[in-house]
């Protein structure tokens, strides 16, 4: 059976979400110079800092995947996680750089509440591992590096690439009522999820670093930080809600074409 038009259009939106030009763009607007120059300023020892930086927050992120997010139906609410956000980032921005570890554990943990709130609206059961752990995808998706090639379903291609992770880590939740969050498995997806994540972490905090930033620019840029994972999740949730409906292979190739 074929997808009717208005889905069809769906999958246009998802597509065109999912396949942006990203995070630095927004900031380099925002801030009015490439973030490469904000990448210059940032102190020695940032790429091994950063990493550590993204997987605590991950993991606090996960946390509240995994204890406390809500099943049932309900609305969507965007604006009031964004001003949660930039409350959390103004925060970090009258503290500089340096307030980042604190703050972007917390700012992580409001934007995985946010991407729970698209997902529930676009049919997920969030009393289900899966679809918990389908909203912590959501932070792999929109970053690019260099390596990157051109390809048009860099969605799908993160999908895949994560799918045995969170499939393993699903089983090992469905299992368990613990929320232990240094089980392998759980440690396993964190650890492939932070790779890619962290790229928006060093935009975000390459940003912070070009001297434009008090609070007033922290709460900006952690507004464009959370915007971004919204427009992510979105698309993600979009394409999971329609292929519940027509199946996954049928919305691949309409998302392809």
């Amino acid at each position: 059976m074929s997808i009717p038009d208005e889905d069809l259009q769906a999958i246009a939106e998802a597509r065109a979400l999912l396949e942006n030009p990203g995070l630095a763009v927004k900031l380099t607007d925002l801030v009015g110079k490439p973030i490469e120059k904000g990448f210059e300023l940032l102190p020695p020892r940032w790429r091994d800092r950063v990493g550590t930086i993204t997987r605590d927050a991950l993991n606090a992120a996960l946390g509240a995947a995994i204890a406390s997010m809500r099943s049932g139906p309900g609305a969507a609410r965007p604006r009031l996680h964004k001003l949660a956000a930039a409350a959390s980032g103004a925060a970090g921005g009258a503290f500089g750089l340096g307030a980042l570890a604190i703050e972007l554990p917390v700012s992580t943990t409001i934007i995985c509440r946010s991407i729970a709130d698209i997902a529930r609206a676009n049919g997920e059961d969030l009393a289900q591992p899966e679809a918990r752990l389908a909203c912590l995808e959501v932070f792999a998706f929109g970053g690019t590096t260099p390596d990157d090639d051109a390809s048009e379903t860099a969605y799908f291609a993160m999908r895949a690439a994560l799918s045995r992770a969170v499939s393993e880590a699903a089983e090992y939740l469905a299992t368990r009522q613990a929320t232990d969050t240094g089980a392998p498995a759980l440690v396993r997806l964190v650890s492939l999820i932070a790779t890619r994540f962290k790229i928006q972490v060093s935009q975000k905090a390459a940003a912070m670093a070009i001297p434009i930033v008090g609070a007033a620019g922290g709460a900006t840029i952690n507004y464009l930080f959370i915007d971004h994972f919204q427009s992510m999740s979105r698309g993600h949730f979009t394409i999971r809600r329609l292929e519940r409906k027509h199946g996954a292979e049928a919305v691949r190739k309409a998302y392809e074409a």
